[in-house]
């Protein structure tokens, strides 16, 4: 195929050259932690481990959302673990995550730590822990449930599909540029279709569902993702844009995705929180 190079699979792959590409030096085909690090540990009960990337996001903005509602046991510690940097090898992170991903989690507020990994089930955690925005009636959590992992399993299309070649990989390559911004298209249509006459992703009521959707496919639509918004032509996407905006403008939201940001205007990052105070103090160095 033109501008694509062939390749020969062996018999057996054999990890024997650099791959290239943003985040090369961190990719490695084993598990398991490279160095000792152990973790910090604040005071409140819960621990975030994690970064501000579209999965992080989902976290903080549900911890903000529950702070909001007055729920002081949703109170929390969020520690930057910079990816680049191979943070998340070290061995406390492993011992909370074999997978070796953020965002992870540590409930101290049980007779034992809980250890919770993988965004979505994050999410969940924190819903049926609190019982809050997640459905009670059992076929609006079914429906609820369904959007949420709709998101788990689409997004590695979005994320290390399209934004990986679109603006990661050390080419550009036609072939599977292609192959996923038509995936993602077509995921957009579904979002689009469903919110033609609906405010949020599921039963009427805002809920860990739009919380993980948004995270990529709002930040996508609204210009913060991959700087594909021409490319990908979101604005046709009117019902995912108005959604998004919806949901861009809470509170919890706007707390949410500072934490434990490492890109962008630096008046944005926040780079670890401990206090609600963090937010103010960071407002005030703005002005």
């Amino acid at each position: 195929m033109e501008n694509f190079k062939k390749y020969n699979p062996p018999k057996i792959w054999i990890n024997n050259k650099e791959n290239g590409g943003k985040f090369a030096n961190i990719n490695r085909e084993t598990s398991g932690s490279t160095h000792e690090k152990t973790l910090p540990v604040g005071k409140h009960p819960f621990q975030l481990y994690s970064q501000g990337t579209p999965n992080g996001v989902k976290v903080t903005i549900m911890l903000e959302e529950l702070l909001d509602l007055g729920i002081k046991e949703a109170e929390y510690d969020a520690w930057l673990i910079k990816i680049g940097n191979g943070d998340q090898f070290g061995s406390g992170f492993v011992e909370i995550n074999p997978n070796s991903k953020i965002p992870s989690l540590l409930d101290k507020s049980n007779n034992q730590p809980v250890r919770i990994f993988e965004s979505g089930s994050i999410l969940l955690y924190l819903a049926d822990k609190f019982n809050k925005f997640i459905p009670q009636k059992f076929e609006d959590r079914t429906e609820c449930l369904n959007w949420l992992f709709w998101q788990m399993s689409s997004a590695p299309y979005l994320g290390g599909g399209f934004g990986h070649f679109y603006a990661y990989a050390p080419e550009k390559y036609e072939y599977p540029i292609d192959r996923y911004a038509m995936e993602v298209k077509r995921q957009l249509d579904v979002l689009d279709k469903l919110l033609f006459d609906k405010n949020f992703i599921c039963c009427e009521k805002y809920t860990i569902a739009d919380i993980s959707i948004w995270s990529w496919y709002g930040a996508l639509v609204l210009g913060r993702l991959y700087n594909a918004g021409e490319f990908l032509d979101v604005k046709i996407y009117k019902n995912v844009l108005r959604w998004a905006k919806v949901i861009n403008n809470r509170q919890a939201v706007k707390r949410g995705i500072m934490v434990n940001k490492i890109k962008g205007n630096p008046s944005s990052q926040l780079h670890e929180r401990h206090s609600s105070s963090d937010f103010i103090h960071k407002t005030q160095d703005k002005l």
